[in-house]
């Protein structure tokens, strides 16, 4: 059976990914076992016939149309027509991502300061008789390219930034649980660091990292609609 994701996922998951999910019938490779143990997975995922699956469930329950809580394949790809968490770890909590994406904040902020008040790029100008806030604009695109810097090439890499990391936290591709590819990661901090670093950083941050606290059933931020992921638990 095809291992391949759905269309439209803009990535082909590497077979040595441990984190990606597998069609329900196809046998795990040697050594590609998944890394969350042998657990059942959660919300109650499995193949065809097994529990969550098409005609699974307690005897004489019936599934919602699709198969799954979540009524299937969110992308219409038809590999994975069960629940498209089948195979993932919980969701993670809005509140530790908030958590993790404020520390993600003060580490990368902490760095942007340095570099502008070395190259005497200030936020704030300052007389004897009045402090004027007057936002550099030099300031604001170091911020936007360090942050989506940093933000894409270490959720390509592993998932993680370093305050998910430290919240044992990752962002997984929503149709088949792998690692998100350059394209994505970067779709993905684009959307959240842009609005962030020129125009309205505080408003921007609550709107798209708040909206996961509201969204169901996959508890997505706005930057993870457009990239197509999801925050999930490690451990």
């Amino acid at each position: 059976m095809s291992s391949e994701p759905p269309p439209g996922s803009g990535q082909q998951p590497p077979e040595d990914d441990p984190f990606r999910k597998r069609p329900p019938n196809e046998p795990p490779g040697e050594g590609t076992g998944s890394p969350y143990g042998s657990e059942p997975p959660p919300y109650g995922g499995g193949g065809p016939g097994g529990p969550g699956g098409p005609g699974g469930g307690p005897p004489g329950a019936g599934g919602p149309p699709g198969g799954g809580p979540y009524g299937g394949d969110p992308y219409g790809g038809g590999s994975y027509p069960t629940d498209p968490l089948a195979g993932m770890p919980p969701l993670a909590d809005s509140g530790k991502r908030t958590l993790a994406r404020v520390i993600d904040m003060i580490l990368v902020g902490a760095v942007v300061w340095l570099l502008t008040w070395g190259f005497g790029v200030n936020e704030y100008d300052v007389d004897s008789d009045r402090i004027e806030m007057s936002k550099s604009f030099w300031q604001s695109a170091v911020a936007a390219v360090l942050y989506i810097a940093y933000d894409t090439l270490m959720t390509a890499r592993t998932g993680q930034t370093l305050g998910k990391k430290l919240l044992h936290l990752r962002v997984a591709n929503l149709d088949n649980g792998a690692t998100p590819s350059v394209q994505n990661a970067l779709t993905r901090a684009a959307v959240l660091w842009i609005p962030f670093a020129f125009c309205c950083a505080c408003v921007w941050t609550a709107i798209s990292g708040g909206w996961s606290f509201f969204d169901r059933p996959y508890k997505q931020g706005l930057h993870d609609k457009a990239a197509k992921t999801v925050v999930v638990s490690t451990n």
